[in-house]
């Protein structure tokens, strides 16, 4: 019965010690785990930190309150000629280099021009020089058919085309405007002129 009760015993004091060791162990072993997770979570912090702060400023780019040009953008380049007073117009689609710029950059391509009107679909410039703006006509009979001459800054004419129009089917007004010479300033009213006798 001794033996039996020694057994016991030793018994006994074998699993406290290993109960006591897994006790102690245990505390650092979760700490170890815990040390590890603190330091994969900030390193997934970091990485979607640094990730984010990317995410916004590309966003902040993209999506600034600056208007900028689009592609199916109008360009009209306005020029004011100071020698005749007069204003032309150019009409084109905005060239491929000019799209999705703010009103600055523009203005940077375009440093004679005043950018007078800026939205993503249009883009007006204005621009003064000296001269003329050479779209000063004179229309003439000449052998009973309209011809159109150009009138140079220095005042001469230049024969520029014969019309093909007859002013013998012109009505009498017409007919006596054009034997003195008719003055049209600018290519669309010349233009809407030579319809008006066709």
């Amino acid at each position: 019965m001794n033996r039996v009760i020694i057994v016991m015993i030793a018994i006994i004091v074998i699993i406290s010690a290993i109960f006591t060791a897994f006790a102690i162990l245990k505390p650092n072993r979760e700490e170890t785990v815990k040390e590890e997770t603190q330091i994969a979570e900030e390193e997934i912090l970091d990485d979607c930190t640094d990730e984010y702060e990317i995410m916004q400023q590309e966003l902040e780019t993209t999506n600034s309150n600056e208007e900028k040009t689009s592609p199916n953008c109008s360009l009209e380049i306005k020029t004011y000629f100071k020698g005749c007073q007069h204003i032309t117009r150019q009409y084109s689609n905005l060239p491929e280099n000019l799209v999705n710029l703010s009103k600055e950059e523009i203005q940077e391509k375009y440093p004679e021009c005043e950018v007078q009107s800026f939205s993503n679909n249009e883009v007006i410039l204005y621009n003064q020089k000296e001269g003329e703006c050479g779209e000063h006509y004179l229309l003439k009979s000449e052998q009973g058919v309209v011809s159109i001459y150009q009138v140079l800054e220095n005042g001469n004419l230049e024969k520029i085309e014969e019309t093909g129009i007859s002013i013998e089917y012109l009505p009498e007004t017409d007919r006596m405007n054009i034997e003195k010479g008719i003055e049209v300033n600018g290519k669309q009213n010349l233009n809407q002129l030579l319809e008006d006798f066709e």
